[in-house]
C-alpha cells in the first residue's frame, strides 16, 4: 500500500485543535481516497496480505493522539452484520506530521480470509476504532460528482 509512506506524522486528541486544520484540508493533502470520516479524523484504510496472513491496514490523520501498549479493536458495523478486528501489534504510538496539530496514526489490525469475503459485501455504514479511552466513530465518505 503505497499511500501509508505519503502519510508520515502525527495525530492528536478528537478534540478540537488550535491550528484550525480540517477534515476538509486532510482530504485535500492526501491523495488517497478516504475510507471514512469522523468529526475530527480521517481514516485511510485498505486490505494486505503477507505470507498467507491477511490484514486490515489503516492510519488515522487527524487529532487522534494516542500511545498504546494494550491495542486497538476495529469494529464494522452495517445493519444486517457487525464484525471487530483485534490490532496486530499491542504497541503504536501517534506521530506528529509537518502540519501543525496534525497528527498520523498507523494501526494493522487481523482479519481471516473469509471475513475479508463478509466486508467486501457487507458494505458496512460506519467503522469505530477503540483504542484507550478514545472511541472514534468514522462514516463513510462521500465522494461529490465534482471530486470524481
Amino acid at each position: 500500500m503505497a499511500f501509508l509512506s505519503k502519510l508520515f506524522g502525527t495525530t492528536t486528541s478528537e478534540t478540537k485543535s488550535k491550528s484550525g486544520d480540517t477534515i476538509e484540508a486532510i482530504v485535500k493533502d492526501v491523495d488517497n481516497r478516504p475510507y471514512g470520516i469522523s468529526e475530527n479524523n480521517v481514516l485511510y484504510a485498505g486490505l494486505n496480505e503477507l505470507g498467507g496472513y491477511y490484514f486490515f491496514q489503516t492510519v488515522v490523520v487527524g487529532q487522534l493522539n494516542v500511545k498504546s501498549k494494550n491495542g486497538a479493536v476495529l469494529v464494522f458495523k452495517s445493519d444486517n452484520f457487525e464484525l471487530e478486528l483485534n490490532s496486530d501489534m499491542p504497541e503504536f504510538e501517534s506521530e506528529s506530521s509537518d502540519i501543525k496539530g496534525r497528527q498520523v496514526t498507523k494501526i494493522d489490525f487481523q482479519i481471516e480470509e473469509n471475513d475479508i469475503k463478509l466486508l467486501e459485501t457487507a458494505q458496512p455504514r460506519s467503522v469505530q476504532l477503540n483504542v484507550k479511552k478514545h472511541h472514534i466513530l468514522f462514516t463513510k465518505f462521500i465522494v461529490s460528482d465534482e471530486e470524481e
